[in-house]
């Protein structure tokens, strides 16, 4: 599918215009959206069917991890080994 590198863009269009944020300059890719109170456990779901209807990718229990799901870049990262996994 896509590099990680193409797919930050895309993520980070749907995470910002998905959740309420104060100041989207402030949102690095790599900032944790849990800390920062952007997505809470409810809005992991919406990541979630999100990533379902846009990538075909169902998220297993086991990948529920900050480390696929905590920011823009892991999320992108993610998305880029489940579509090149195939």
């Amino acid at each position: 599918m896509s590099s990680t590198e193409e797919l930050v863009p895309r993520v980070r269009a749907y995470v910002l215009s998905n959740f309420p944020v104060a100041d989207t300059g402030a949102v690095t890719n790599s900032a944790s959206l849990m800390e920062l109170g952007i997505v809470d456990s409810t809005g992991l779901l919406e990541v979630f069917e999100w990533l379902r209807d846009e990538f075909s990718i169902e998220v297993a229990d086991a990948e529920m991890v900050p480390d696929n799901f905590d920011s823009i870049a892991n999320i992108a990262a993610y998305v880029g080994r489940k579509t090149a996994a195939g």
